[in-house]
């Protein structure tokens, strides 16, 4: 039996009666997913019991689509290990998990223990977070919930529910914007191809105009476009700022940068993605922060299209960019006015 040599984790997040357990069951019926396991916190709360061919396990079962359920009523990493060792032992196959973090504000825990974790680090990588969002409730909820503005922000997709019941949702698609511009937004009538669909792949990480969407205004030249505050609520503080370099960036310094960063202000930093020109290097890297956690760099086979320039796209809460923008220039020796690479 074969099987991928990292296995992707995508998570399951969105506020309460925001439509994540019908996505699910949706989810769970679609072909694409026939290989997948998915952690639930019990069986019951989202009604699959019609559906279940054999229990596996006391915690695992298989579905009449062959997808893999198990329930998680201890620890996440627990249950991936139980997965991971019977699928070692030819008992159960899959290529992907999907984990539905009810009750989990914040999709960071979940994170930070697939790359801490020493055993789930070698078999498991972060498939991306998949955040579903109510179409109706959901501009109430972003001016009066922290932790609704939270899971948007830690989205790499945004899957919009009850969009047959809210009518035009082009206000709605620009304030996910204003909080993600990184986050493709799609909705829950498409396909599990669609949904998931590049969730997990480099590609997906930033696009060359993401901040596009956002209305920024450059800040006196071409090099840096930072200082673009859009507080959706002023009493939340959440900022999407971005970072242009047209000249390539020694690596050294910017690993250290950024790890330095994300160690003093990783709480406040909900994400940060970049595609980055580096000296001595043909192709672009590309980088990925949530908090205190950054995923491990990837060689991306080919540039976007646009101009082969360094890209950071920053999500931030109650920080000031012009901080992150400043100590980016000094230690990557840049002329913090106009971008240059200083003598």
């Amino acid at each position: 039996m074969t099987r991928p040599l990292m296995t992707p984790v995508t998570l399951l997040t969105g506020f309460l009666g925001s439509g994540k357990t019908t996505l699910l069951q949706k989810l769970l019926t679609d072909p694409d997913m026939a290989r997948a396991a998915v952690l639930i916190n019990e069986f019951g709360e989202i009604g699959l019991d019609h559906q279940l061919l054999d229990r596996i396990d006391d915690n695992v079962v298989l579905m009449k689509s062959g997808c893999i359920c198990c329930t998680v009523r201890g620890e996440v990493a627990d249950a991936l290990i139980n997965l991971d060792e019977m699928r070692a032992r030819g008992e159960i196959d899959f290529d992907r998990v999907v984990i539905e973090t009810t009750g989990l504000a914040d999709p960071y825990p979940v994170l930070q223990t697939l790359q801490a974790h020493p055993v789930l680090r070698s078999h498991f990588r972060s498939g991306g977070v998949l955040t579903t969002v109510d179409a109706v409730n959901a501009a109430a909820q972003m001016d009066h919930r922290a932790e609704a503005v939270r899971q948007i922000a830690a989205a790499d997709r945004i899957v919009l529910t009850k969009t047959d019941l809210a009518g035009d949702v082009t206000d709605l698609r620009a304030a996910l914007a204003r909080v993600n511009p990184v986050a493709r937004v799609v909705t829950s009538d498409m396909g599990a191809s669609d949904i998931l669909g590049d969730l997990d792949t480099v590609h997906s990480l930033i696009e060359p105009d993401a901040c596009g969407t956002c209305g920024h205004h450059h800040d006196g030249d071409d090099h840096d476009h930072g200082h673009h505050h859009h507080h959706h609520d002023d009493t939340l503080g959440v900022v999407t700022f971005s970072l242009t370099v047209e000249h390539p960036l020694d690596w050294t310094d910017f690993g250290i940068w950024l790890t330095l960063l994300l160690h003093r202000y990783g709480d406040r930093i909900f994400r940060v993605k970049g595609i980055l020109a580096i000296d001595g290097e043909e192709l672009p890297v590309a980088v990925h922060g949530v908090q205190h956690l950054v995923h491990a760099p990837v060689h991306m086979e080919h540039w976007p299209d646009g101009p082969r320039h360094s890209r950071l796209v920053f999500i931030l809460e109650g920080i000031d960019p012009a901080l992150i923008r400043r100590s980016f220039h000094a230690f990557m020796r840049l002329d913090d006015t106009t971008g240059a690479k200083a003598a």
